[in-house]
């Protein structure tokens, strides 16, 4: 039987513990060292495209393993791709727009916003139930990430150069549709259905990439009140 990458996870988990006790026997210390494992909490999975905020012509699949580390607060492992031997290119942290409004203008040029990506069905989470995908998705739409990649191009044979900000898609044409179909492929989704499927979220935001590193991201408009826009 194939064990997918947290069935695997828990395996090594669950193994450590018991090595730790003395015994690969299950016990209730080597379960309660499991539980406690930080590696054993990322259990959400997520699939989107990055770009770099200083260069928007240079992307990369993200493949993000995240876990919830307070209320409007996650963290998430971002890997070059879901299957064995995939690299770890970053690390990704997800905040509340409440939490976001409250930053410094210095601090909030390194969050990028979630909205285009999910009203246009480029985040995926392929592994969620529908029904827990909507409500997911709804809590997510307004969220914003500070995302650094320490391996910033993942066609280096080790990680190279200084870590990398990075940056989501904020209106139609930044991914190439060779990308795109790419992944819709390998995942077996059709992104064009699924942003049909979300279309309750709101209309989906064109706005355009930042000029500079130091520009602050928006989510709904390239100016005026960053609200989305009603018919």
């Amino acid at each position: 039987m194939r064990m997918d990458r947290r069935n695997v996870l828990g395996a090594l988990g669950a193994t450590a513990a018991g090595l730790a006790a003395g015994s690969l026997l299950p016990s209730a210390a080597a379960a309660e060292a499991h539980d406690a494992n930080p590696v054993n909490q990322f259990h959400a999975y997520l699939c989107a495209f990055h770009i770099a905020k200083k260069d928007p012509k240079f992307l990369v699949e993200a493949h993000h393993y995240c876990s919830m580390l307070r209320e409007g607060v996650h963290q998430c492992v971002i890997f070059d791709s879901a299957g064995k031997g995939a690299r770890i290119l970053g690390v990704e942290y997800i905040i509340s727009d409440k939490l976001y409004q409250g930053l410094p203008d210095a601090e909030k040029k390194y969050y990028h916003p979630h909205t285009y990506e999910v009203i246009s069905g480029l985040l995926l989470a392929p592994d969620m139930p529908k029904d827990a995908e909507k409500e997911f998705m709804a809590d997510l739409v307004t969220t914003w990430g500070k995302a650094w990649h320490t391996w910033p191009d993942p066609n280096t044979p080790l990680p190279m150069g200084e870590p990398l900000l990075m940056w989501a898609a904020t209106r139609d044409g930044m991914i190439p549709e060779d990308a795109l179909g790419g992944r819709d492929k390998r995942l077996k989704v059709s992104t064009a259905a699924i942003r049909k499927r979300r279309a309750y979220l709101g209309p989906v935001p064109q706005v355009d990439p930042p000029k500079s590193v130091d520009d602050i991201g928006r989510q709904w408009t390239n100016e005026g009140p960053d609200e989305p826009k009603r018919d």
